[in-house]
């Protein structure tokens, strides 16, 4: 009987708590499809790249489908949400190392073409290059 569960969120795991253990800061590359949810104003050519570092994101989850997590983007406050199948890589920024997947590798099941992604309509409701205010904190009491 063969083994159908895909190694692949197991090494982004492990990559992961390497460059955490070694206090590297952890870059995910994604490929961008339908199904992704990220800002799509930072998407280039149909594709992201993330910082995953625990002061960024923390609530990172990677389970074996999918890798979520809450992040500020300009600011905004936003949520991410990437299929594990669409991860292109991970890596530690500071020296480029990590573990990279080949696009050749990635399940088509549901890819749209770079263009589609790019005129994608934004997840927040903000258009890219739309003007967006200055971050701002207030006291509630």
């Amino acid at each position: 009987m063969a083994n159908d569960i895909s190694t692949r969120p197991y090494l982004i795991r492990a990559i992961y708590e390497w460059c955490v253990d070694g206090a590297l800061t952890p870059y995910l590359a994604v490929v961008v499809d339908k199904r992704c949810r990220v800002p799509m104003e930072y998407v280039r050519e149909g594709e992201i790249v993330l910082n995953i570092s625990p002061g960024a994101t923390p609530d990172l989850t990677i389970d074996n489908e999918w890798v979520s997590f809450s992040a500020r983007f300009s600011g905004v406050g936003r949520d991410v949400l990437v299929p594990v199948s669409r991860v292109m890589g991970i890596y530690a920024k500071e020296n480029g190392q990590g573990l990279f997947f080949g696009k050749e590798d990635m399940q088509d099941d549901a890819q749209n073409t770079a263009e589609e992604v790019e005129n994608a309509a934004p997840t927040d409701g903000i258009e890219p290059g739309q003007k967006r205010g200055k971050p701002s904190l207030r006291v509630v009491k």
